[in-house]
């Protein structure tokens, strides 16, 4: 079962709001499909990527933030959280941290929701024209660190210029693109595959040679950790410019 591309996953057990949303979404020409559970989820990013997806938190049988926190490890498709509780205040935080793009707490207004969806996927729209008219602008900042995309140009905290190999670069700026986030060796892979001359197989030999330019100590790392049995999360909050 793949979904539409473009299409909105709605992630919720309750069958009436899933109907009442999905209704509503497409009576105002947003193709929209919902699901109940994570393996359901999971076989709409087999065959297509959805343009977003609107989660609920409480889910029956499943982690609303565990399926956010695995959805982060392989994509980055806007994502609504939803709450039952004003006082679920804590999740909403965990779940924008993990994340998440904006939040709408339960019951919530349609006319909100749908205003909510339009403008996370009008954001997405102006973030990827910026990035095809100008691939090369701005950077990042972390601890001090700065990453220029013009000139793949890389300063530390004393303004000293870092020399970055294509294959460095490739994967600093896939850590800096998704900080505080667990990522899989795969989607790591694949991120460092698209740029030019880069060969080696073995991410983990790229992510010990990033390491041994930004680490104080390599061996016990603190800003490139190693997440046991997924890959490895950025630690350090990065702010892009």
């Amino acid at each position: 079962m793949a979904s539409v591309p473009g299409q909105i996953i709605i992630v919720d057990d309750d069958p009436a709001l899933q109907q009442m949303v999905t209704k509503y979404l497409e009576d105002h020409n947003v193709p929209a499909t919902a699901v109940s559970s994570r393996t359901e989820l999971n076989r709409h990013f087999e065959g297509s990527h959805p343009s977003l997806v609107i989660l609920d938190l409480r889910l029956g049988q499943d982690d609303g933030l565990d399926l956010l926190r695995e959805l982060r490890s392989h994509s980055d498709v806007p994502v609504i959280i939803t709450t039952g509780h004003r006082t679920d205040e804590i999740d909403r935080i965990v779940g924008l941290e993990l994340g998440a793009d904006d939040y709408i707490v339960k019951p919530f207004s349609l006319r909100e929701l749908l205003a909510r969806v339009r403008a996370v996927l009008r954001r997405q729209e102006i973030g990827r024209a910026a990035r095809a008219s100008d691939p090369e602008r701005g950077g990042y900042r972390f601890s001090g660190w700065v990453l220029q995309r013009r000139g793949r140009k890389l300063v530390d905290p004393d303004a000293a210029a870092v020399p970055l190999s294509k294959g460095e670069y490739a994967l600093l700026l896939a850590f800096l693109e998704a900080p505080q986030r667990p990522l899989t060796r795969e989607y790591l892979l694949q991120a460092t595959r698209i740029h030019e001359d880069i060969f080696d197989r073995s991410i983990d030999v790229q992510v010990l040679r990033l390491r041994r330019k930004l680490e104080i100590d390599p061996s016990a790392p603190r800003v490139i950790q190693t997440e046991r049995g997924v890959g490895y999360v950025f630690a350090l909050p990065v702010e892009p410019f």
